[in-house]
């Protein structure tokens, strides 16, 4: 254990402006200096996508000591201390990945932990390859550090206080007992304390939302909404995430980077067959 505070990167995939991130920087102000760079818009759903081909123009924002209601552009980055360890904030113009690489890379440095959340709406089993939230948090957990995303289960009026306590007590142990980077997918039920039937620690399960399509338009101007409103009807297993939020558990799943299937690959190369031989054939 070590009495240095510990350094926390704050990331999200809702915005600068979104109560959830507050949510987070009050709760993890309490372990460590708290830094915040968030998308200066609404980015949900757009998993780990970077911006390549642009600049990607970071902008400094005033905070008030409540972080309830920050406020854009501040001329200069604007620490608050206020009885906990102080917290400097910036938005940026492109994807929660983008936020990662730019404040790990070059605007703040090296990091103790990355915190991406805490988001609105959960993510959970395959629902995690096209989250923002998980898709930024990869890119601190690429570069060798501890990363947590955390979300609670509701758009619609989510209550943050269970999810600020978590992080606080995740963020202690982690300083307690630094290790190997973990990479750690928290979903927490967005009921009352009382009502929590426990924490697990969960896999992924499989899929838990479907997207529907919402047309627009005439002959002539065809619009299209997409939309992930189709609950999945599938009877999840008890010992993944999606089993656990629908009965009222928080889940914590550790997550891995990798999509390769090693189990496949003798029926891949029967199903190749002799293509390298017709591939490469060459007349004589």
């Amino acid at each position: 254990m070590t009495d240095k505070p510990m350094k926390i990167l704050v990331i999200n995939d809702d915005g600068i402006t979104s109560p959830g991130l507050w949510a987070a920087v009050r709760a993890l102000r309490k372990v460590g200096e708290v830094f915040v760079l968030a998308p200066d818009r609404q980015q949900s759903g757009v998993g780990a996508s970077l911006t390549l081909f642009a600049p990607v123009r970071v902008n400094p924002w005033r905070l008030d000591l409540e972080f309830q209601s920050p406020e854009p552009h501040s001329p200069e980055p604007q620490s608050i201390q206020g009885g906990f360890h102080p917290v400097t904030a910036y938005s940026a113009e492109g994807t929660p990945g983008d936020c990662c690489i730019l404040a790990l890379e070059n605007v703040v440095g090296a990091v103790d932990l990355v915190v991406s959340g805490v988001n609105s709406g959960s993510n959970v089993g395959w629902d995690v390859m096209v989250s923002g939230t998980v898709g930024g948090a990869v890119q601190g957990y690429v570069r060798g550090y501890s990363t947590i995303a955390i979300s609670v289960a509701s758009v619609s009026d989510p209550k943050y206080d269970i999810a600020e306590s978590i992080l606080e007590l995740l963020a202690q142990r982690l300083r307690e007992n630094p290790s190997t980077a973990v990479f750690l997918n928290v979903n927490i039920p967005n009921v009352a304390l009382d009502k929590v039937a426990g924490i697990r620690v969960t896999r992924l399960g499989n899929r838990s939302y479907g997207e529907s399509v919402r047309q627009e338009g005439g002959m002539n101007e065809k619009r299209y909404w997409i939309a992930r409103n189709r609950p999945s009807g599938e009877h999840p297993d008890t010992d993944t995430d999606i089993w656990a939020l629908k009965n009222n558990c928080v889940s914590i799943t550790p997550l891995k980077i990798g999509l390769g299937d090693a189990e496949r690959i003798a029926e891949v190369e029967g199903l190749v067959g002799d293509l390298p031989d017709a591939l490469l054939a060459r007349p004589d």
